[in-house]
């Protein structure tokens, strides 16, 4: 399937720096900063520095740099917040949306970490 990557997304003005951020990570391949409208006391964004649609897009076309990249960055996040879960932190809940039926705002591969609560369940069982 071909990826259309809309480069006047609100991700790619971020990343550009014509939209301000609060940066929590930034590495080589990805940058990490706190939602705007968090839905948790912790609310991450995580976002590849190259122009990936969604995670399908991302682990077909970018090189293994990039993943391996982007895998390390949700880690430093996470232990930056001191998250992880045995070590002292509580845990995390880690979400990628994809496509319409995934719910996906933004057309720019994104995670998102929240923690700093219980969060009670993912969906609501129909």
């Amino acid at each position: 399937m071909g990826y259309v990557y809309d480069a006047d997304n609100i991700f790619a003005k971020i990343l550009r720096g014509e939209i301000p951020n609060d940066t929590v990570v930034e590495t080589e391949h990805a940058l990490a900063f706190n939602d705007i409208a968090p839905q948790a006391p912790v609310h991450v964004l995580v976002i590849p520095k190259g122009p990936f649609v969604n995670w399908d897009h991302f682990v077909t076309a970018a090189a293994a740099e990039e993943i391996a990249g982007f895998a390390r960055a949700l880690h430093q996040v996470i232990e930056k917040l001191g998250l992880e879960p045995g070590v002292g932190g509580q845990g995390y809940r880690l979400i990628m949306n994809a496509g319409e039926a995934g719910v996906q705002d933004v057309q720019h591969l994104h995670a998102h970490i929240l923690s700093g609560r219980v969060l009670g369940p993912l969906i609501e069982r129909a």
